[in-house]
């Protein structure tokens, strides 16, 4: 998603009370966490190349997630 740069953002501003506020922020990069150990969890356990691939993959993505509170305030 980082490296993705779209210019046409609307979307941002609306989630400024998402990310700002503390208690919604917090369960939010608590469950990103949860759902990041469990792909751990199966990437280490994992034999098959396909299935170690799309675990990486899936913790890349969540954990680029856990920026959308920089990526909102930058704008």
């Amino acid at each position: 998603m980082s490296n993705l740069k779209l210019n046409n953002k609307p979307f941002l501003p609306k989630l400024k009370g998402f990310v700002n506020t503390k208690i919604q922020w917090d369960a939010y990069t608590d469950s990103l966490d949860f759902y990041i150990e469990l792909y751990q969890k199966k990437l280490e356990q994992s034999s098959d190349m396909v299935e170690l691939h799309k675990a990486q993959g899936a913790i890349h993505a969540l954990r680029q997630l856990k920026y959308l509170r920089d990526e909102v305030n930058a704008e």
